[in-house]
């Protein structure tokens, strides 16, 4: 086996800890789940997958690193991605979900934008790069062949971020389903909106590891 049992435990055990903890794509995926419900939100959750994925596999094949030893490349990507997180959440303030009006227009919500929104979101998070690429060499065996056990972790990463985001969504879903009243759901929306704003100033404000 590529990497060790007790070794892959531990980084499932502490990927799993960690996970927990909501970042900007369980916003993402709680905001898409209040306003448009379970079925919609499992794109977002999809999305999720797919950033996660992509930004793993980017970090692994030397992004990460890159960006730990580049400021400008590491503020780049940092206003980028803090930037959509604002302009996601301003778009969900201005446009608070209404229950019949996304009933009665396909267009609201539809798979295609959730996925797309929650994909930009998980790969333009340069926090979840660098942290990657910091993490997982602590977990790498240097006497064993390199890209078996980064496909390995890999690949646990995002199947536990896909779960995790699949759960918050669920979650998020079935408090949707308590608020049917239109008041109550714009409400939720709005709230969603500024948990988007407040993660995209936090994003901002991470700094480049020493």
């Amino acid at each position: 086996m590529p990497v060790d049992p007790a070794t892959l435990a531990a980084f499932v055990l502490a990927t799993a800890i960690l996970l927990v903890i909501p970042g900007p794509t369980v916003v993402m995926v709680v905001g898409q789940a209040l306003a448009h419900g379970r079925v919609v939100a499992l794109a977002s959750v999809l999305g999720v997958g797919l950033g996660d994925l992509i930004a793993a596999s980017l970090s692994l094949a030397g992004v990460g690193a890159l960006l730990a030893a580049s400021a400008t490349a590491f503020v780049i990507l940092k206003w980028l991605g803090a930037a959509y997180l604002v302009f996601m959440g301003v778009k969900l303030w201005r446009n608070p979900p209404d229950f019949t009006e996304t009933a009665g227009d396909p267009r609201q919500g539809t798979p295609r934008k959730v996925f797309r929104d929650a994909f930009l979101v998980t790969l333009f998070n340069p926090k979840g790069i660098v942290f990657f690429a910091a993490f997982v060499p602590q977990f790498i065996a240097h006497d064993r062949p390199f890209l078996p056990q980064a496909a390995i972790f890999v690949a646990s990463f995002v199947a536990l971020g896909i779960v995790n985001a699949a759960l918050y969504a669920r979650l998020a879903a079935g408090a949707r389903r308590l608020a049917r009243r239109p008041s109550i759901l714009r409400a939720m929306g709005r709230t969603g909106g500024l948990c988007l704003i407040g993660a995209g100033l936090a994003s901002a404000l991470v700094r480049r590891p020493a």
